[in-house]
């Protein structure tokens, strides 16, 4: 229960530090174990929505997320986000031919570099997910690191 309240009130803190980032859209590769497709796009000047598009156990993975950018490593142009949403999508099962289909939601905590030179953004995160219907339940291996084109 300590370690819950904990993470909460660092979130909270953090929030308190927002900065607004220097683009709108952005698209990209991402890289991982599921590998794909990332679109982000900012409702807000911390406020995101992404959509992944990814491959995994021969099927393919929708992920749609709500996420927030925060300025919290006094650093110009790096930003902490954190988030959730929900996934969709279908993989081969191996066993017969067939593909199942699952159904589950998201949670996503990362980094994110804003580079000043070129209008790229590179960014690290983890994003584990949990299937409730279909595919193998809770996924923790999802690392990836995302390099996006910025409009």
């Amino acid at each position: 229960m300590k370690i819950k309240l904990l993470v909460v009130l660092v979130f909270i803190a953090i929030s308190f530090n927002a900065k607004s980032q220097d683009y709108i859209n952005s698209v990209g590769f991402r890289g991982g174990l599921s590998s794909g497709v990332s679109f982000k796009h900012f409702l807000s000047t911390t406020d995101a929505a992404e959509g992944i598009l990814a491959m995994r156990w021969g099927g393919f993975n929708i992920t749609g997320l709500y996420e927030r950018h925060v300025d919290s490593f006094d650093v110009d142009r790096l930003f902490l986000y954190y988030g959730a949403g929900g996934h969709i999508g279908s993989w081969d099962n191996n066993l017969d031919g067939s593909a199942d289909s699952f159904i589950g939601i998201d949670g996503i905590i990362g980094v994110e570099y804003v580079l000043r030179e070129i209008p790229f953004n590179i960014s690290l995160d983890w994003k584990p997910g949990l299937n409730f219907i279909g595919g193998p339940g809770f996924l923790s291996d999802e690392l990836a690191i995302s390099f996006r084109f910025m409009f």
